[in-house]
């Protein structure tokens, strides 16, 4: 019978135990070694396997194992031991005569694992001993950097650049998380974590698509539309159709939500006329909001247009500077 190592890795982030019927066999059936103690280590001896954890250097004691036993199991830790796998390659590579190396994965990560990686890092991170400045910031602290990361995300995007987008997503991903964090530490009856923002946004999605969860006939993407629209109503119960819109938004894109809101409601209000206006500035507001209403009959994002042509005037003041200077006449 052919010696063996088999290298079996698991995931840490996965309750300790929850093992493949394959990897429950393997520690059952031949010794195991480890480096550490661990909650996996724990289970496993439980289960009636035997652990032995090793001080001194592994690779030795797991080929001394298999020179007694046939076969011998090492029980990664939580990074995956890759120094000791490359370290009895290249033994076996060597020496291959003294065993033959397996690598078994007893569980993996589901998708969506490293975001319990995101929770366990902020939680450090703003707890007794962990950063100060973390610890220190507020939910209205924090407002402006969620704009901010957000803002980043947006350029990101327009830029079509995927690998930026996938780091500022990470850094608004970040303030969700820290947000959520620093939540706990509100009063009795007012805290809550992320596992409440979580669950509240997998109830309200599972709520508003019922095409998908509930059998319903999924329509055109108009009907769906609709259908999300008349289920958001009855969550909200609210008074106005503008109720709910973020008013601390850019002021055109504030203007064309309000607008499309008053719309999809099938109410028709004239935007208020310039000309019977108090002072400059009402008049231009008035200027600006007539141009909004223009644009979303034109089916056109007012707040995209002002960017783009406010980025190309940038490019042209960019290239002035850069102009060398007229000789003098």
């Amino acid at each position: 019978m052919t010696a063996r190592i088999v290298l079996l890795v698991t995931s840490p982030r996965l309750p300790a135990g929850l093992l493949t019927s394959a990897a429950w066999d393997v520690v059952r059936q031949h010794p195991v070694l480890t480096g550490a103690e661990s909650e996996l280590t724990t289970a496993v001896r439980q289960a009636g396997a035997e652990v032995t954890v090793v001080a001194g250097p592994a690779t030795q004691a797991l080929l001394d194992t298999v020179a007694a036993h046939g076969t011998a199991v090492w029980l990664a830790g939580p990074a995956g031991d890759e120094s000791l796998a490359r370290e009895l390659g290249l033994r076996l590579a060597r020496e291959p005569g003294l065993a033959e190396m397996e690598l078994m994965y007893g569980s993996w990560d589901p998708p969506g694992a490293r975001l319990l990686d995101a929770v366990a890092v902020l939680d450090r991170l703003a707890s007794p001993g962990g950063d100060p400045w973390k610890r220190a910031q507020t939910h209205r602290s924090l407002a402006g950097y969620l704009l901010e990361e957000s803002y980043e995300a947006y350029d990101a995007i327009s830029a079509d650049d995927t690998d930026a987008l996938r780091e500022e997503l990470g850094d608004v991903l970040l303030q969700v998380v820290l947000h959520a964090r620093l939540a706990e530490e509100l009063p009795e009856g007012e805290r809550w974590s992320i596992d409440d923002v979580a669950g509240g946004l997998v109830d309200k999605m599972i709520r508003r698509n019922p095409h998908v969860f509930a059998g319903a006939e999924a329509g055109t993407l108009e009907e769906i539309t609709a259908n999300w629209e008349r289920i958001k109503r009855v969550e909200k119960a609210r008074d106005s159709v503008l109720d709910g819109v973020a008013l601390s938004q850019p002021a055109l894109s504030l203007a064309a939500q309000i607008l499309d809101r008053a719309a999809r409601a099938g109410l028709t209000v004239s935007p208020p006329p310039t000309d019977t206006q108090a002072d400059a500035e009402a008049r231009l507001g008035a200027t600006l909001l007539a141009l909004v209403t223009k644009a979303r009959e034109a089916n056109l994002d007012p707040e995209a247009a002002l960017r783009r042509a406010t980025l190309t005037h940038a490019e042209t003041i960019r290239a002035a500077e850069n102009r060398p200077p007229s000789p003098p006449a």
